[in-house]
């Protein structure tokens, strides 16, 4: 059997908890496991797209804080022009076997309207601090409207934890 190194020189399995699972979680569970991985996480997958349907998906680093995905781009790159445009993202947290979706709204906020807190907050979690960095860069506040939570297949039913912004259970 081969093991999977996770890159801290333990030889620990880098393989997503109960990824060998077969049966499923109860919902209640998933949505204490999705809080706690947007509090925990560091990185997420932004998707966006642009007027004409074409797709852009990058790594972000983020802050949640405790009701909204706040991220940083340049306003001036592919994914900072779709989320302006557009005011929508889809965000993917985890792993294949594990995984918490968002889709939200994405509000551009710019550094002289940032709060000083969430620059702070966002500074301190990420270890980088955009205020600092090139005026290009804004902030983007995506609050959830759709959050889903699986892990296996018979978990797929019940995936929706989150729809208009509301969760269901």
């Amino acid at each position: 059997m081969t093991r999977i190194e996770n890159g801290t020189g333990d030889g620990g399995d880098d393989r997503a908890p109960d990824s060998g699972r077969a049966g499923s979680r109860r919902p209640e569970q998933r949505k204490r496991e999705a809080l706690a991985r947007l509090r925990r996480d560091v990185d997420t997958w932004v998707a966006t797209a642009d007027r004409s349907g074409t797709p852009c998906m990058v790594p972000l680093s983020y802050w949640w804080d405790g009701a909204s995905v706040w991220l940083c781009t340049r306003e001036t790159n592919p994914t900072g022009r779709n989320l302006i445009a557009s005011g929508r993202a889809r965000l993917a947290f985890g792993h294949p076997r594990d995984v918490v979706l968002v889709v939200g709204d994405a509000r551009a906020v710019h550094r002289e309207r940032l709060p000083q807190a969430v620059g702070d907050a966002f500074a301190a979690r990420v270890g980088w601090d955009p205020r600092e960095d090139h005026p290009s860069y804004v902030f983007f506040r995506v609050t959830p409207r759709v959050l889903q939570a699986w892990g296996t297949v018979a978990e797929l039913p019940t995936r929706t934890l989150m729809r208009d912004g509301v969760w269901l259970l």
